[in-house]
């Protein structure tokens, strides 16, 4: 029976630490079948966004062109690597919504066609292709649609190095890693059958699967099946798994990759990619992967016996993570035992018996009679021992582990028996389809955030979703700033809040962010600007009161972005108004501007490139009356909306209750507790900012090409690639001529998320259309 090795655990704590023990870095790859709304199979290709079916890195297709993959990276994390994953869904989710297709929550495949009618992943490389055929004609297409999920484990470098002294001294670095990862192999193939028991959810089927499959089961309901103690198919004989049991040795690197190579040279087995073992040892590198385990020694531990848990929208859950990662940690400080080939047989005897019989059946190899229930209490109890001793306060890694006794005891408690009673209130499919319904919704309503990143600015998110969709990798160089690089091939790109890019001169930037010389390079060009001056001291702007208080004017400071220190006066205004204006301006500025007051709306084009990517019509922060909440009250109540946030986080900003805007009502002879009529709009401020609580409304179709042009003219006036050209025009059912509009403003860094997840109209994809002009458009899949 499973051990704790209590010296080796006390040994560690006190030489090494127990906390350290935890360190390590975490990554998933997650096989997911595409469908349409009606449960079958989608044929549709790879979708082309996602570019490179091979050199993604984070999104590929698997056996057939209807799977899709989502690969993390390594975290040291277990938080980050599934928000990593979440993200990956909602980026895959988005995408599939413009074809009409779900992605698939379950390990078991959807409706399926006939077998010749699966579609095979056309990778456009022979070796690739030809593998696949292989595999077509050697397991069938239809178990190769069996989806499931690698659980991928190394432990941290720096905890390895203190361990060697500790636990194996005489051993150098890399003879030690090894040893301690075939340790936690080969534990982990004679108690896998323990872990499958626990997340197993795959216990239903489709009658569209193998027909020996489906004669054998039994009838769920009148389109599914199951077996009597089936929990996972995936892991049954019905499921992934070579044509015969396998064995290779674990005992070193030497013999494994020995072992491989002679299953290779009988034509066993075509690749190493064939050898469907519960637990694989990898390297480093993806190219030539048996050398380099000699040469580099074992990087880290696959685990693929996992399946999808149709319970959680990504498939797996945090606790579920967790729990593997206290299995793993548990296999490492066991007391070691035998495991060749005979126990290696005994273990999958083992794996078949439980998935068979469940958890009464006997256990082999343990020389009495021990039922796996009896063997399971006894490993979960030897495993929160290894807890109290690792982390004797941590009270939710201790009721982590009480949960899974209580599956021990309970089996109605798994995923298998909850998902077995759920499906037969319906039917496998319809609870699926619902499923697969409500995580596309979740994904397409939470879709503007980069789970695990709400930290950056959202423009920041929304590209780097792109750049991930796209397959551009990227690093935080400095997260605070929102300062990325971005990697594809050998083109490197570094950029600061999405649009600060390499595109752009110094100088360019320079001339945007300087409103008086903005101005100055428009009017050589002969765009048409409003009339203003400009004010270095308050004790200056003061003393012009009289020159323009009669006048419609603008105030606001020389050199500022997002609407700040900016205030309109359209109607008049009195001298202390006028003063608290200029020093609001003289706030983010040593030099303000005073403008004449342009009338019409104000329109943002942004331009990229050559060309307008998007039009918003930026309606001013406002409330609409019910009749009975204050406009203090209809403030906090819009401010609810979860589009609304605070530092660019969100779609749109909340409405503050600040200086500027109690000045604006009170110039119009209202305050924050008046309360408005059914259906009164109540305006807050002049400037239609969304920084400031504004609306954005989509006008990209609605405003005439003339008016675009002259956008493009605006950005290439100051020889900028990405611009905010900020236009008040009076009418635009009119194309434009000399008059009837002006260009306020020139923006340096414009906000993307706006145009891509306006208040009201559609995406206009500004993300993508940055990578576009970075890396060039994606290019037709291969």
């Amino acid at each position: 029976m499973a051990r704790l090795d209590r010296d080796v655990v006390r040994k560690v704590i006190q030489q090494v630490g127990a906390q350290e023990l935890f360190k390590g870095k975490f990554g998933l790859e997650i096989e997911h079948a595409r469908i349409d709304r009606k449960g079958r199979l989608a044929m549709t290709p790879h979708p082309a966004a996602f570019g490179s079916k091979t050199s993604n890195p984070y999104i590929q297709t698997d056996f057939s062109e209807s799977q899709i993959e989502l690969i993390t990276p390594a975290f040291a994390s277990i938080d980050e690597t599934h928000h990593f994953l979440e993200a990956l869904q909602d980026i895959v989710t988005e995408e599939l919504e413009k074809q009409g297709e779900w992605l698939w929550p379950s390990s078991n495949p959807p409706i399926l066609p006939d077998e010749p009618d699966i579609p095979i992943a056309r990778m456009n490389d022979a070796v690739q292709d030809q593998y696949r055929r292989q595999l077509a004609v050697k397991y069938g297409r239809k178990r190769q649609l069996l989806s499931g999920i690698h659980y991928n484990f190394s432990f941290d470098e720096g905890l390895m190095k203190k361990l060697l002294p500790v636990l194996s001294p005489n051993e150098n670095a890399k003879d030690f890693s090894n040893s301690v990862y075939l340790k936690l192999a080969r534990n982990l193939l004679k108690y896998r059958w323990l872990l499958v028991y626990l997340t197993g959810a795959s216990p239903v089927f489709d009658k569209t699967y193998i027909e020996q499959c489906v004669a054998a089961g039994l009838t769920h309901d009148e389109k599914s099946y199951s077996f009597p103690h089936l929990n996972s198919l995936r892991n049954s004989p019905c499921g992934y798994r070579n044509e015969k049991p396998l064995y290779v040795s674990f005992e070193s690197v030497e013999d494994y990759v020995r072992d491989l190579g002679r299953l290779i040279d009988e034509h066993t087995l075509s690749s190493v990619k064939e050898f469907y073992s519960p637990v694989r040892l990898k390297a480093g590198g993806s190219e030539q992967p048996m050398q380099q385990l000699l040469e580099g020694g074992i990087a880290y531990l696959e685990l693929r016996f996992l399946d999808l848990s149709p319970l959680e929208k990504s498939g797996i859950s945090k606790e579920t993570m967790k729990l593997i990662h206290l299995f793993l940690l548990f296999m490492l400080l066991k007391v070691d035992e035998p495991f060749g080939i005979e126990e290696q047989a005994q273990a999958q005897a083992n794996h078949d018996r439980m998935i068979a019989e469940g958890l009464d059946a006997i256990l082999h190899g343990e020389g009495e009679a021990v039922t796996m229930r009896e063997e399971a209490l006894h490993f979960l109890q030897e495993m929160k021992e290894m807890v109290q001793l690792l982390e004797p306060d941590n009270e939710e890694d201790l009721r982590l582990v009480d949960a899974e006794m209580q599956k021990v005891l309970h089996p109605e408690r798994c995923f298998a028996s909850i998902l077995k009673e759920a499906i037969q209130k319906t039917s496998y499919m319809n609870y699926h389809l619902v499923k697969a319904n409500e995580y596309a919704h979740d994904s397409l309503r939470n879709g503007y955030r980069f789970k695990g990143y709400e930290d950056l600015e959202l423009s920041t998110q929304l590209l780097l979703k792109a750049a991930v969709k796209r397959g551009i990798s990227f690093q935080l160089v400095d997260r605070k700033e929102n300062f990325v690089l971005l990697r594809q091939e050998d083109r490197r790109e570094y950029v600061k809040q999405a649009t600060k890019t390499s595109l752009d001169s110094y100088s360019t930037v320079l001339m945007m962010e300087n409103k008086s010389v903005t101005k100055n390079v428009l009017k050589e060009q002969g765009l048409p600007v409003p009339d203003g001056v400009s004010f270095e001291s308050l004790e200056e702007a003061v003393t012009a009161y009289g020159v323009y208080r009669e006048k419609a004017i603008v105030i606001k400071p020389k050199s500022t972005n997002f609407g700040l220190g900016i205030t309109i006066f359209p109607n008049g205004f009195t001298q202390e108004e006028y003063r608290r204006a200029c020093e609001l301006a003289f706030e983010h500025d040593q030099t303000i501007l005073l403008e004449s007051f342009v009338a019409g709306k104000e329109y943002r084009f942004l331009v990229m490139g050559d060309e307008v990517v998007g039009i918003l019509h930026r309606v001013p922060a406002n409330v609409t009356g019910d009749g009975v909440r204050t406009i203090e009250e209809l403030v906090h109540e819009k401010n609810k909306d979860p589009l609304r946030g605070k530092g660019y986080k969100t779609p749109l900003e909340k409405i503050q209750l600040g200086e500027a805007e109690e000045m604006f009502l009170r110039n119009r002879s209202r305050k924050w507790t008046d309360i408005p009529e059914q259906g009164e709009v109540v305006y807050l401020r002049e400037n239609s900012n969304i920084s400031t609580g504004g609306d954005s409304i989509d006008y990209t179709d609605l405003i005439p090409e003339s008016y675009k042009q002259i956008a493009v003219r605006a950005a290439q006036a100051v020889g900028a690639s990405i611009c905010g050209v900020d236009m008040m025009i009076e009418d635009i059912q009119l194309e434009a001529t000399d008059s009837g509009f002006s260009i306020i403003e020139l923006n340096f860094n414009p906000a993307i998320h706006i145009h891509c997840y306006p208040y009201q109209g559609k995406n206009r994809r500004a993300d993508d259309k940055i990578l576009d002009l970075l890396f060039g458009e994606v290019q037709s899949l291969e």
